[in-house]
């Protein structure tokens, strides 16, 4: 099969482009309006662009709450989305009014943050603290804008569940998180295995480098 995408000649019920990138970490993300309002929504458009220093960035199709709050204050909070709180998640991607407070709604306890104001969700394994960097507004080739606005946080502060540290490593299979694939369908990260990055002189021994070096598993 080969379609382009100017006019989805896929002949597909669904469009399979979020089937293809997949799975898609989310972006749990916590903000405040200027007034006091907070809003929490998933976004799968999310991941980190950087380690020094840590910075984080999502997509959001069309401007939402996320982006309007961000933009007023310049703060968010990212919160891991695992799956003891898969049901939680999926009820803040509603669209509720604005004015909601999506924690309140989904049963979930706020957590006061350190450094800004966003509350972060105290049931997550982690929550990252961020400031933003700027947001970037997309054009198509043509020039042409397409309302889709990806935000770019630095991380300034980290929270981690000491439960899910093991032998001075964040154990992420322990902490399940779910990922995001094609139309209503998600994955759970609950095996990990690992790989050591070859040198270039080793790069011939690349069959045998890539047999797995362990797994720990965590069944849901």
């Amino acid at each position: 099969m080969f379609y382009t995408t100017d006019v989805n000649d896929h002949g597909l019920p669904h469009d399979p482009f979020k089937a293809i990138v997949a799975p898609r970490p989310i972006g749990w993300i916590s903000s405040i309006s200027a007034n006091g309002d907070v809003n929490l929504a998933p976004y799968s458009y999310f991941n980190g662009v950087s380690s020094r220093p840590p910075v984080v960035c999502f997509s959001s199709e069309g401007r939402k709450d996320s982006v309007t709050f961000i933009e007023e204050t310049r703060e968010f909070v990212c919160n891991f989305a695992s799956w003891d709180l898969r049901l939680a998640m999926n009820i803040t991607s509603a669209p509720f009014p604005r004015g909601v407070d999506e924690l309140r709604a989904a049963g979930l306890t706020p957590a006061p943050s350190r450094l800004v104001r966003p509350p972060r969700v105290s049931e997550a394994p982690c929550a990252m603290e961020c400031r933003v960097l700027q947001t970037v507004s997309l054009n198509d080739i043509a020039g042409n804008p397409i309302d889709r606005h990806v935000v770019f946080g630095q991380v300034l502060g980290v929270h981690i569940d000491d439960r899910f540290i093991a032998n001075g490593r964040l154990d992420t299979a322990a902490m399940r998180p779910i990922a995001r694939c094609g139309y209503d369908e998600y994955a759970v990260v609950d095996e990990v295995f690992r790989m050591v990055r070859p040198s270039v002189p080793e790069a011939a021994l690349a069959p045998r480098l890539a047999e797995p070096m362990g797994r720990r598993s965590r069944r849901p």
